[in-house]
């Protein structure tokens, strides 16, 4: 990663996304807000996004209303700028079926390999630590296990896993429930915490072509909010304990 990550516009999945006409296909069971499942360009394309409009995010007391699908934008935005790819490919449609919204690439998985099911077995330990680490950074108020996918196409993932709906991120206040608790003793690897100092060196220029792209999609102290995440987490030698004073788990957790 460079001090000042190049602009995603050009990665052909993301053109398809920002550029592709969209037909629904219809609304996806058990979301909290309105999501859809829509056909990007021709049937023999295949090509699938869930779409999460603006107009059908439910209003809550702690985030500013009608801001859920730029956070999950961000999300993606701030994990390609660490080089992590632990979201899939998403972007913000003023187009969309139902007006303004997030697209994000949809993702054949297996629902039972949620996180739980994953720690349980010992697998990918290190990439769950790293998405551990991402909750941290993004101060994910809602990491519940089944926002934690293993892909397929496996090679859609280089990690391993991606993780979904990160509409209630980037709050400037202390927000943090995650099930990814599991891992407390594993150690932060050196490679990550020079990509988050870099990160916070991208956010802390109000010129660099990120911070740009971010304040399009957050608040001022959101964004300072995250530069001060990323140059603590820097220096962050292992993954924190569980705190059950600080109330750490989403409801409900899968």
């Amino acid at each position: 990663m460079t001090a000042d990550p190049a602009p995603l516009a050009a990665v052909p999945e993301v053109i398809a996304l920002a550029e592709g006409e969209l037909r629904p296909l219809g609304f996806l069971d058990n979301a909290s807000n309105h999501t859809l499942l829509v056909q990007i360009g021709a049937p023999t394309d295949g090509r699938f996004a869930v779409y999460k409009p603006r107009a059908g995010e439910r209003p809550l007391w702690d985030f500013p209303t009608g801001t859920l699908c730029q956070r999950e934008t961000a999300a993606f935005e701030v994990s390609e700028a660490l080089g992590w790819h632990l979201v899939p490919p998403t972007v913000l449609r003023a187009d969309g079926p139902a007006g303004i919204g997030s697209l994000q690439r949809f993702v054949p998985h297996d629902p039972e390999r949620h996180y739980f099911a994953l720690v349980e077995a010992g697998e990918r330990t290190q990439a769950l630590a790293r998405m551990a680490v991402f909750d941290l950074l993004v101060n994910n108020a809602d990491r519940k296990a089944s926002h934690v996918m293993v892909p397929d196409e496996e090679g859609t993932a280089p990690q391993g896993i991606l993780g979904c709906d990160h509409g209630l991120c980037f709050h400037p206040e202390p927000k943090l429930r995650t099930v990814i608790w599991d891992l407390g003793p594993v150690a932060v690897p050196a490679a990550w915490r020079e990509e988050l100092a870099r990160l916070a060196e991208a956010l802390a220029d109000a010129d660099s072509a990120l911070t740009t792209r971010l304040g399009r999609l957050l608040e001022a102290d959101e964004l300072a909010a995250l530069a001060r995440r990323a140059r603590a987490l820097a220096e962050l030698e292992a993954l924190p304990d569980l705190d059950p004073q600080q109330r750490p788990y989403p409801w409900p957790p899968l």
